[in-house]
């Protein structure tokens, strides 16, 4: 596993680069374009282009490697997104600001394409799970440190938008000095919706579902720490409790899911989940009682942030071996799609309802995936023992990811059956 951390060191100084100013700029934009009296919906539609970038990004990057390779690839995408970032400073229309967070999604993409697919080469059988945590723990901490930056200037000010430039273009440095050689790559396969429907319709629904709630946390609760009377410092602090508490749950509800039918723990989580937004809706004076608030806001990552990978996990207790790398891939843009949705559904909840609404609709999104798995739990179809662990899932792995979930040969044909 050394052998391949050192042969892939540049990849993970740039991903640090590239994951702190995606943190910093999510956030920044929230709240500048709050200040500067867009209004909650307008928001969660420009934030919305972000996904929708990255979908776009997952679908055509992949063709940008094969024609031009990974360093390439890299460098043209860092460059344009270094720019994306610096628009936001010269033009003050919603318009251009959803065109610079689609380019900023594709690019951003595209990027992370270029990562995986690179460790992907790097790993064997024996590494493959090892370097995919370490990648998670980058990824979440980078986006965490993102937003103790926040503390650095106000949103109102040019600064932070030109360290996140710098942050882009200082990506491109440990890449394009590394003599390490780039690996081949090939393009990855994929699976149709109405396949992947058949093989997992709790997988997929839970997946999309999450989505939803995770687009409308990462920007709607920006909104909601405003409306409160938070600092940009302190919003930004609490979207990285946010982010540390999902980071921190990850590995023991995937280890419990492992252990147990993992319908049981996707039943389980959300089911928790609606208590304490209700107690978040229903808290007096936050700003007075913001240690309590920032403790909650951490548990609520810690139960919403984890349930996307026990959902891929779930999935994939039903393939076989052949089936895993599509399927995950397409559940991967499912995914995506629900976040989409997600960040204008959590500003349209908070602009209507007040700031508690962000915690009513994910209360209704919570409730809708209880349903969901208590359904599937009660139709009497089988569970199968999970031989495949859960992986550590962040929003920012694209289906190339997948090349890197560890698989094991013991997988018979029998997983591939209809999902419970």
């Amino acid at each position: 596993m050394w052998t391949a951390i050192k042969s892939s060191w540049a990849l993970f100084i740039g991903m640090i680069f590239l994951m702190v100013s995606n943190g910093l700029l999510a956030t920044l934009l929230t709240l500048r374009a709050d200040d500067l009296g867009f209004s909650a919906s307008g928001i969660g539609l420009m934030q919305s282009a972000y996904p929708v970038g990255s979908l776009l990004g997952c679908l055509i990057a992949p063709r940008l490697i094969v024609g031009v390779g990974h360093i390439r690839t890299f460098a043209a995408l860092a460059s344009v997104a270094s720019v994306a970032a610096l628009v936001h400073l010269i033009t003050y229309d919603l318009f251009s600001w959803g065109a610079m967070r689609l380019l900023s999604g594709f690019c951003f993409s595209g990027l992370y394409i270029v990562a995986e697919s690179w460790l992907n080469g790097r790993a064997d059988n024996n590494t493959r799970g090892s370097l995919l945590s370490i990648y998670f723990v980058i990824q979440t901490g980078g986006v965490t440190i993102g937003q103790l930056l926040l503390n650095l200037s106000s949103p109102e000010g040019i600064f932070l938008f030109i360290l996140v430039s710098i942050l882009i273009s200082l990506s491109l440095v440990p890449m394009l000095i590394s003599a390490s050689a780039t690996p081949s790559y090939e393009l990855p396969e994929r699976i149709t919706f109405s396949e992947l429907f058949k093989l997992s319709p709790m997988g997929l629904t839970g997946s999309f579902v999450n989505g939803v709630s995770q687009g409308a946390l990462y920007v709607a609760l920006a909104l909601y720490g405003g409306a409160i009377g938070f600092s940009s410092g302190a919003i930004g602090t609490l979207i990285g409790f946010l982010t540390l508490g999902g980071m921190l749950a990850q590995f023991p509800l995937g280890k419990l899911s492992d252990r147990v039918d993992r319908r049981f723990v996707i039943v389980g989580a959300p089911a928790l989940t609606i208590p304490v937004c209700y107690y978040l809706a229903t808290l007096e004076s936050p700003l007075d009682s913001s240690v309590l608030l920032f403790g909650l806001v951490g548990l609520l990552g810690a139960l919403i942030l984890p349930l996307y990978s026990i959902c891929m996990a779930h999935m994939n207790d039903y393939l076989k071996p052949s089936q895993m790398v599509a399927a995950s891939g397409t559940l991967v843009l499912i995914f995506a799609l629900g976040m989409v949705f997600g960040p204008t559904l959590g500003s349209v909840a908070v602009e209507h309802f007040g700031p508690e609404g962000l915690f009513y609709l994910l209360s209704i999104t919570s409730a809708l995936t209880v349903s969901t798995a208590l359904f599937r739990l009660w139709s009497g179809q089988p569970s199968v023992s999970s031989s495949i662990p859960a992986v550590a899932m962040t929003t920012n792995l694209t289906p190339e990811a997948t090349n890197l979930f560890p698989a094991t040969p013991s997988q018979s044909s029998e997983k591939n059956k209809v999902d419970g």
